[in-house]
């Protein structure tokens, strides 16, 4: 989620509003779906939606990560002082994160009054005052070691960075794999890159890689396909608990997939985005802009439809396929709509994100 870079040759507007969509969409999606005691048509269908839309939103943040490694790790940037790359990260992302902790540490002990004690304030402090805010830790810490990294990626050949690809897929996608389904328990120790440092990595390599474009179609459709009926094949062998296996950031299936949309979306010209509608395309920069509030606003917005906070209760219809879209829908809109005013107040909009 940083500011657009003026050297880039791929539509970051664009990347980062589908990102923001998707992100809204998973937590619109209902996913995972509990089966209630009797299974009846609406209920597979319901299931099946939500196993659906919450696979392609899943798609969302790993983008986000990918698009940023993309741009803080062009090698050009290497020699860019610490302390000034630090000092922008701390005002793009430590302000709203220390803003947004005490925001969110209000909703759950008012909204929904969480006790107040030393030990809940404590351990929001150190894992995020509410779940939303894990992003937002990650990025801190993804930051941390991109000065690192940019001298890294600038000295690493492409046969290494394939190495260290690989070594990171392979470490991240087995400790679940062994965890879930064996007996026994795995920490891959030998793996030293795991999680969302792969992802970050990814952005940059997938700039100049080669595949072909037909490849990453397949690979995104795999990925998808793999999630929506692996889940449905664990759901209805295993039992519930093992469902949103496959869609997991970190599955195997869904970083093929996250890295094919990637790839797929930087090979759009900025050309051909540009010359479309410009209402469409000021709208699109306008996103592009606010991702992060509106992705720290909408969590507030959809609860408050679920909990009738707003005068008003979201209009369910019990059917997945009317009230995921709509859903997703009236809480981008309402979000937009109190971030925008919010932005337009100077000192509040360094602190909103």
């Amino acid at each position: 989620m940083q500011s657009k870079q003026a050297n880039v040759n791929y539509p970051v507007d664009l990347i980062r509003t589908i990102a923001i969509g998707m992100v809204i969409l998973v937590h619109s999606s209902f996913f995972p779906y509990k089966i209630p005691g009797e299974i009846t048509p609406i209920v597979m269908v319901n299931w099946f939606t939500a196993d659906v839309f919450g696979a392609i939103g899943y798609l969302g943040v790993p983008l986000f990560v990918m698009l940023s490694g993309a741009l803080l790790l062009n090698p050009a940037k290497v020699d860019e002082p610490m302390g000034e790359f630090f000092k922008k990260r701390f005002n793009r992302v430590g302000l709203p994160l220390i803003f947004w902790t005490v925001v969110y540490f209000v909703w759950s002990f008012t909204v929904w009054e969480k006790p107040v004690t030393l030990f809940n304030i404590e351990q929001g402090l150190l894992s995020g005052s509410y779940p939303i805010l894990w992003f937002l830790y990650s990025l801190v810490g993804l930051y941390l070691i991109t000065p690192i990294l940019r001298t890294l990626v600038k000295h690493i050949d492409r046969k290494q960075f394939k190495l260290l690809l690989a070594m990171w897929f392979v470490g991240t996608v087995s400790v679940p794999l062994i965890n879930n389904f064996t007996n026994f328990n795995f920490d891959p120790l030998m793996f030293v890159i795991t999680d969302w440092v792969g992802f970050f990595l990814l952005g940059i390599y997938l700039k100049e890689t080669k595949i072909h474009s037909t490849i990453a179609y397949i690979g995104l459709i795999f990925g998808l396909l793999m999630a929506i009926l692996g889940d449905w094949f664990l759901t209805a062998s295993m039992g519930e608990q093992f469902t949103g296996y496959f869609h997991g950031y970190l599955s195997f299936n869904m970083i093929i997939a996250s890295a094919a949309l990637f790839l797929i979306l930087i090979r759009i010209p900025c050309s051909s985005i540009d010359s479309g509608n410009k209402t469409i395309n000021r709208l699109i920069k306008w996103i592009e802009h606010n991702t992060l509030p509106i992705y720290l606003v909408h969590i507030i917005v959809i609860e408050s439809l679920q909990l009738g906070l707003l005068g008003f209760s979201f209009p369910y219809t019990h059917n997945l396929l009317v009230d995921v879209p709509l859903l997703a829908l009236v809480t981008f809109v309402l979000t937009d709509a109190i971030v925008y005013p919010l932005k337009k107040i100077p000192f509040v909009m360094k602190l909103v994100g």
